[in-house]
């Protein structure tokens, strides 16, 4: 049921939608994700993501 609402969302937008360039850094540069050769995309969907809290 979600997917399908999801569906009718993206439809009804369509329009408006651009395309995203996600960027991460790599070797201490930044490089578009979607230049990636397969196993570096593969690398790059298993990160884990943190937030490092203040210290106090």
């Amino acid at each position: 049921m979600e997917n399908t609402k999801q569906q009718q969302l993206l439809e009804i937008h369509e329009e408006k939608r651009t395309k995203c360039l996600v960027f991460t850094r790599v070797m201490g540069y930044h490089r578009p994700v979607e230049s990636f050769n397969i196993g570096k995309k593969g690398e790059h969907c298993e990160r884990r993501h943190f937030v490092e809290h203040k210290g106090e």
